[in-house]
């Protein structure tokens, strides 16, 4: 992979209960690309990561979402699982954080279950989006277009549906991230 995400930072928002894979892989894309990725997490120490009902392993927090400022990145990540986005989205400093992306324009990749994160947000009305599909209601009573495919771009959104789609969720989600700020982005904050 070339370096077309030099000088790029990328912030990770996760909590215990990450699906691990859809973590791990595409922080591993992200800095083979040139970007500098750090763990942010409303806990500090480590987060725990799973392996779908399994738990996984332990990752270190770089930096607490309550010293985190989302004007120092260029990028969001958010994994699924399904406990990393329902804690996310009950806590106000997790969603303001996600809000922040939007209304800067500034691009954002979400996968599986991280998509929850975006409905308390309120960012989805009007996108195009995708997900695991137990989330296809939430995000349709959202306001957005929920659709089964791959990956899914939307003006600087990145969606996918589970870890069997990660390759294409790491393609597009690098050829957003290097593409920077989308105006469109900010319609939907």
């Amino acid at each position: 992979m070339t370096q077309q995400l030099n000088q790029k930072k990328v912030a990770i928002l996760v909590t215990d209960g990450f699906e691990q894979v859809e973590m791990t892989e595409p922080k591993q894309a992200l800095e083979q690309a040139g970007a500098q990725s750090h763990i942010i997490s409303p806990k500090s120490g480590t987060v725990q990561g799973w392996n779908h009902f399994d738990k996984g392993d332990n990752f270190p927090v770089n930096l607490i979402l309550d010293d985190a400022n989302p004007g120092d990145y260029d990028a969001l990540l958010l994994p699924g699982g399904v406990a990393n986005p329902d804690q996310l989205r009950t806590n106000e400093k997790a969603v303001k954080f996600i809000k922040s992306f939007f209304e800067a324009g500034k691009p954002v990749a979400a996968i599986c279950h991280g998509p929850w994160t975006l409905i308390e947000a309120d960012v989805v009305k009007g996108r195009t989006v995708t997900s695991w599909p137990s989330l296809k209601t939430d995000l349709k009573n959202a306001g957005a277009n929920w659709v089964d495919q791959e990956v899914v771009v939307d003006q600087g959104l990145v969606t996918s549906r589970n870890p069997s789609d990660i390759p294409a969720f790491i393609d597009k989600m690098v050829e957003e991230f290097a593409k920077g700020q989308h105006q469109e982005q900010r319609r939907s904050a």
